[in-house]
Parts: C-alpha cells; structure tokens; sequence
C-alpha cells in the first residue's frame, strides 16, 4: 500500500498494490500496522455501503460534530465518482479548502479523511457503489453538512446533478 497526503494535512490518497496473475488480481486496502505507522486512525466502528443508481448523483456535503466527530476511509468499489474533502478545522493552514479526488473501481484508489472535515462525491457513472470505514457510529443529533454549491468553497462539480436528497439541499452555507 502506498500512502501519500495531499494537499489537505492528514487526508491521504491510499493506492493499493495489486498483484496480478491469470485469475485477475488481489490487493490489501487495510493494513492496521500501515496505518498506525503513519499516525493515522486505525479503529473503525462502523462500515457502511452506498450504492448509487444514477450518474451525476451528488451526496454530501457530510460531516459530524464532537464528540461523535468521524474519520473515514472511502473506496469506491464500482463506477467512478469525483470524491470532495473539505477542511473545516478552524486551526488549520488549510481551513475551508477542499481537494477532489478521482476514486474509481478501476484506479482502487483510497482516501483517508480525518476529523474536522466533510466529505461528498459526485457519481462519474450509473450505478457506483462506495464502501466506507467509519470511526465513529452515526449520531443523528450530531449529523450536519454544507451545501454542495457553497459560495464561499466554490466547488465545480463536473456533472450537472440528476440527483440530490431534500436533506443535503437543506444544509446551510457556510458563514463569512
């Protein structure tokens, strides 16, 4: 497994390494020991599928609140999404930054998100399915989120969206 942060400090893009061979391939996507190396977050307490039917879906933008705040890693096991980070740490060099991702079953890619930031993806393909580790079970109480079109983030979404649920377009902005 290779480990590489990004620009956002402790969010990694985590690349597996396949090994190959007649039958197709097989690659570690979890590691406790690779990933305490790095200091990140090795206990997960939930694991949670979405599947998505239609391309152009967006979801999120998603995080919680302490003390039930979340680290999560997210795979995208089929399809293709264009996958948001958002820095929302107020002590951070990168706060209210965000980077985007290309997580696809094809590339395996991986992406290590900590505490203090939300997350959102945006389906590339019909019928993309996303597998996440969770640190933290959900709390309904402590659930929020930031609207995908915030003005402040200025996030270009690559596709017009086909599909939004009614509680991620009533999330608020985020405040000046």
């Amino acid at each position: 497994m290779k480990f590489k942060e990004t620009k956002i400090q402790g969010t990694f893009v985590i690349t597996p390494e396949k090994k190959k061979d007649v039958r197709g391939s097989f690659a570690r996507v979890w590691d406790k020991k690779e990933f305490v190396k790095f200091g990140l977050v090795s206990n997960f307490d939930q694991c949670s599928i979405s599947h998505n039917i239609f391309k152009g879906t967006l979801r999120g933008l998603h995080y919680q609140i302490a003390p039930h705040e979340e680290t999560k890693l997210v795979y995208c096991t089929k399809g293709k999404i264009f996958d948001v980070v958002v820095d929302l740490r107020p002590t951070s060099l990168t706060y209210r930054k965000w980077i985007y991702l290309e997580l696809s079953a094809q590339n395996s890619k991986l992406v290590f998100i900590p505490k203090g930031c939300a997350h959102g993806f945006q389906t590339l393909e019909k019928n993309t399915s996303m597998f996440y580790q969770i640190s933290s079970r959900h709390h309904p109480k402590s659930s929020r989120g930031i609207r995908f079109d915030d003005p402040i983030l200025k996030i270009r979404w690559p596709l017009k969206i086909s599909k939004i649920s009614e509680k991620d377009l009533s999330y608020d902005y985020l405040e000046t």
